[in-house]
């Protein structure tokens, strides 16, 4: 069996209740459910209340939709990153400009897109940073759009406080912090003009009953939240541990995942795979390689043992 590790998917998902009713099943999902988890997700992410918050079917489907809904312009983008922002911004149309911090904007961009934390070395951008970012953008009328994927287990540095009276857009994932990709949740939050045209672009029933209903009900479970993040931190650092004593250097990360360098990480990358152990590595980067967190001491065991043959 294969043991995948190339994913930021929290590995200790959030239980959901065996006893859901059936009506999430058998009909369409209705506007009080959904009304239900916007309030739910407000009060996990802090969300202004003149803010707008919009649910869809994961935030890929947003980061596909928002270049086809922004002006006319090129984008910046802060990487290297997750590539998919350059995908669909080029797709849409856009010039595309690479930049390496957000203080960095050329004077021809009409948009930035940033990853906070960033994807794959874990980089964090500081709030000063965003909030000139954001005078930049709405001085020339386009976006920025923050992706906070992963920013769950760092709720302290979100930029959802600049939603309502600035140009920027915050990207939420449900499925990586809570463990369920599959359910395939994720929300937009920014003012309520650009959330009214995100909502009308995804049309209606964007996300389905049981999205909503287990959404609504583990963003409330703030005492799941405060606990995983600890236990996801105790993860890392026995993953760390684990590739420190194959001779990787730890190169960034979160409590979600690990970047790790080695001279021979290309090598290392395959002799895994044959081991049926599968990361992430990188055309950018040769001698990198991101690790997801193994799910139990025996996953880490047989990941321990895998590196040992592979280094």
């Amino acid at each position: 069996m294969w043991l995948d590790l190339s994913t930021g998917v929290n590995p200790s998902p959030w239980p959901i209740p065996a006893d859901l009713p059936d009506v999430v099943w058998q009909r369409l999902p209705s506007r009080a459910a959904e009304d239900e988890l916007i309030a739910a997700a407000r009060d996990a992410y802090a969300v202004p209340d003149d803010a707008a918050i919009v649910a869809a079917p994961g935030t890929q489907a947003l980061i596909q939709w928002l270049p086809q809904l922004a002006t006319a312009g090129s984008v910046a983008i802060v990487g290297p990153t997750y590539h998919e922002h350059e995908l669909a911004w080029r797709t849409a149309g856009h010039a595309l400009i690479a930049i390496d911090n957000l203080d960095a904007i050329p004077d021809d961009a009409n948009h930035v897109v940033v990853v906070n934390p960033n994807n794959p070395d874990g980089r964090v951008t500081p709030q000063a940073a965003l909030v000139r970012a954001a005078k930049v953008l709405r001085e020339r009328g386009g976006w920025m759009v923050v992706d906070e994927a992963f920013a769950d287990v760092k709720p302290d540095i979100s930029a959802v406080g600049l939603c309502a009276d600035w140009p920027v857009i915050i990207l939420r994932s449900f499925g990586k912090f809570y463990g369920l990709a599959g359910l395939r949740l994720g929300f937009a939050i920014t003012s309520p003009g650009t959330a009214q045209r995100i909502s009308q672009a995804l049309g209606p029933w964007a996300c389905s009953g049981p999205a909503l209903n287990i959404g609504a009900i583990a963003l409330r479970d703030h005492a799941w939240a405060k606990s995983i993040r600890s236990a996801l931190q105790h993860k890392a650092r026995e993953l760390d541990i684990v590739l420190a004593d194959a001779g990787f250097r730890l190169h960034g990360g979160t409590s979600l995942f690990r970047l790790a360098q080695h001279p021979r990480a290309t090598d290392i990358h395959a002799a895994l795979a044959t081991e049926h152990i599968w990361c992430r590595r990188f055309e950018w980067a040769g001698d990198l390689l991101r690790f997801g967190l193994p799910s139990n001491e025996g996953d880490l065991e047989r990941l321990a043992r895998a590196l040992v043959s592979a280094t």
